[in-house]
């Protein structure tokens, strides 16, 4: 049957559209409410929630921590993106497209914003996983960007209508089901030439790209996988499983999370020993 919604000739906001974002989702830039952003001792400001998104950083900071790079320790705050914690004065001043996550870097007083962008900062900052072979450089930052240009699709496409939208609608879930099964061809296809999608190293460009991709393919984004078939994708699941078991993933991906087992949620990071200390099932435990 054929919809009947038709486009009206100018578009016009309504506030209360439905769907789980509906509150938080605007037409307009700029801030709602005055707040200043907290600040911790370390060099490294991060303010995040451990969306896909958020935990591509909190994953680069731990595992530059476990080479050893001590100047990478960092506070990571709390944004709860749905009580619109992003829209205060504090945060648009930090990144004025109000998305997570941001980062200040008090020693230089750079702010950083697109986790993309966040990303490729710290790898140059502390000569870590960013080959300097510039062959093998521009090849990690070809999989970086094709991330950065393709997860809209899959989270703000697929995901949106697949598991957010208030009602079901065949068409948009067919469009975008189809262009997630391409990337996750794409991601696979190369990872069969490839131990890593830069290369014979892990990279920025794996970073940025296992909280997306790899979550999906191990069932763990919108309750999708029999609904995609992941199991057919076997050099992309290879890949996910093998970034799965590092420790400094494990820990990068309980940093501002929320949801889940208290075991594995961390609501801020301020120093290594939070991770033993400071997660909710300890904090729960003693009221």
């Amino acid at each position: 049957m054929p919809y009947d919604y038709q486009p009206p000739k100018v578009w016009t906001w309504d506030a209360e559209n439905g769907g789980e974002w509906a509150k938080v989702n605007r037409p307009i830039a700029g801030a709602t409410h005055d707040a200043v952003l907290p600040r911790g001792r370390h060099p490294l400001q991060l303010y995040s929630l451990a969306t896909p998104n958020g935990q591509k950083v909190t994953i680069l900071l731990e595992e530059l921590l476990a080479e050893g790079e001590s100047g990478a320790e960092y506070d990571a705050h709390l944004i709860r993106i749905g009580e619109g914690d992003q829209f205060s004065s504090g945060f648009v001043d930090l990144n004025p497209n109000s998305k997570i996550p941001a980062l200040l870097d008090t020693e230089t007083g750079s702010r950083v914003f697109e986790s993309g962008a966040i990303l490729l900062y710290l790898a140059e900052k502390f000569g870590r996983f960013l080959p300097k072979d510039p062959a093998a450089r521009t090849e990690t930052l070809n999989w970086l960007f094709w991330l950065q240009g393709s997860a809209p699709y899959l989270g703000g496409g697929f995901g949106h209508f697949y598991a957010y939208a208030p009602e079901k609608f065949e068409y948009p879930i067919d469009r975008f089901t189809m262009e997630a099964k391409r990337q996750m061809d794409v991601l696979d296809r190369r990872l069969a030439e490839s131990r890593f999608l830069g290369g014979d190293a892990y990279s920025i460009a794996d970073i940025a790209t296992w909280p997306w991709y790899g979550n999906l393919v191990l069932g763990n984004l919108y309750d999708a996988g029999t609904f995609l078939d992941v199991e057919s994708y076997t050099n992309l699941r290879r890949w996910s499983d093998e970034i799965t078991a590092r420790p400094a993933v494990e820990r990068g991906r309980m940093v501002n999370r929320t949801s889940g087992p208290p075991e594995k949620q961390l609501h801020e990071r301020h120093d290594a020993s939070d991770f033993e200390l400071q997660t909710q099932d300890k904090l729960e435990a003693v009221g």
